[in-house]
């Protein structure tokens, strides 16, 4: 932003003029990059974790709600004889 304040104010511009904006702006960038790249990654590992422990959770829904159904069908069958 710097760079862009002092080159509206010019008349002439020059890359040493310019130049320490833009110095600022890739540390900036650079700086951003650094924390992002290993947030994403976490983000990601995280997420893949949750997704597998949902998917085991679902599995086991269903697998105990099979092992319901049959349990009380077999005593629905042995109370009406």
């Amino acid at each position: 932003m710097h760079a862009f304040t002092g080159l509206a104010q010019m008349q002439q511009v020059t890359l040493a003029k310019v130049a320490p904006g833009i110095a600022e702006a890739l540390v900036a960038t650079a700086i951003g990059l650094f924390a992002a790249i290993p947030a994403v990654l976490a983000f990601n590992r995280f997420s893949r974790d949750i997704d597998r422990v949902a998917n085991r959770l679902e599995t086991f829904i269903e697998e105990f709600s099979n092992i319901l159904q049959r349990n009380v069908g077999a005593q629905a069958t042995t109370l009406t004889r």
